[in-house]
């Protein structure tokens, strides 16, 4: 006779998909990766058929029968609108994995993990950026985070092409000048900005590599660098900015709330942007407590699922102590 699981934890990323499950009691009983999650390229029936190849693993290294599982808690990359959200739920629920299915954007399990309760506001800077807030009666805040269509800037791929930019124009004299003229071809052993740009557009450097620019450009304003140095402190506006305004709808702007800081660039704790960030916090939220994750985002999945189950405080404290 098979196990019972409780909750079934799915974080699913554009690259690596992390599935866990959890015992009624807060027992982590199996895990499984798989690859990444990207419906708009491969259509939401193939990409959840690549959540089921690692989900197959969780179920059968566990022993627990498929279906059997009271809830399916999935933070998935790409469920960037509520639309999105509902019509990937349905296409989990129909998979029959557990008895019922959440869908939340990625962000959110990011936020679970980083704090006690479900309660305050996180921001995620990795390749994109985004934010998500969240208080106990079920109230969330969140932006649409699909580009600079819905009003975004920032993010690693955003800022390499911000540098990119700059520099290309103190190159060929249309701009001032700056170092990233020098430390952006540089990355890539080429002699000038002529040449990165060539390339890129030749295929001869991939495109999807820009994003390796952001750490230089972080490199380069540590170095004392004017135009890297500025668009560090606009990165730091505009996560203060997001967490500001989800604050604000939250009603915690007045109130110690956390502020968790993930994603690639802001858990790299570059030092000019970690102190922008706390000075212009303190200006706007100035009872905002910054945190910076460092749990796996399948943990917030999987705290998210204990939530929807009523779970009680030891269970939340037993998963918890297993991811350290």
């Amino acid at each position: 006779m098979g196990v019972n699981a409780s909750v079934l934890a799915i974080d699913a990323g554009n690259s690596k998909t992390d599935v866990a499950l959890i015992g009624a009691d807060g027992t982590v009983l199996s895990t499984a990766r798989g690859g990444g999650f990207q419906p708009p390229a491969v259509g939401i029936e193939t990409a959840v058929d690549a959540l089921g190849s690692a989900v197959g693993r969780a179920l059968e290294q566990s022993g627990v029968p498929v279906g059997s599982v009271a809830h399916v808690s999935a933070c998935l990359a790409n469920a960037d609108l509520p639309v999105e959200e509902e019509q990937l739920a349905a296409a989990l629920l129909a998979r029959g994995w557990g008895a019922t299915v959440e869908v939340r954007n990625d962000t959110f399990a990011i936020l679970r993990a980083g704090v006690d309760e479900p309660r305050g506001v996180a921001v995620v800077c990795g390749a994109g950026i985004n934010c998500v807030g969240m208080v106990p009666d079920g109230r969330t805040a969140r932006f649409p985070a699909i580009g600079r269509i819905s009003g975004d800037w920032g993010g690693g791929a955003g800022l390499a092409e911000e540098a990119m930019w700059f520099a290309a124009r103190a190159e060929d004299g249309r701009g001032g000048p700056t170092e990233l003229v020098r430390t952006l071809p540089g990355h890539f052993g080429l002699g000038s900005m002529y040449a990165l740009i060539e390339a890129l557009h030749l295929g001869r450097v991939e495109f999807e590599r820009r994003h390796e620019l952001a750490p230089v450009l972080f490199a380069t304003a540590a170095a004392g660098d004017a135009v890297a140095g500025a668009l560090v402190d606009r990165l730091a506006e505009e996560v203060v900015a997001m967490a500001s305004v989800a604050l604000g709808r939250l009603g915690l702007l007045d109130e110690q709330a956390p502020v968790v800081l993930g994603g690639s660039v802001l858990a790299a704790r570059h030092p000019q942007l970690d102190a922008k960030i706390t000075e212009l916090l303190a200006a706007r939220a100035p009872k905002a407590v910054i945190r910076v994750v460092t749990q796996p985002p399948v943990l917030g999945a999987a705290l998210l699922g204990l939530d929807h189950t009523g779970a009680a405080a030891p269970v939340h404290e037993r998963l918890r102590a297993q991811y350290g």
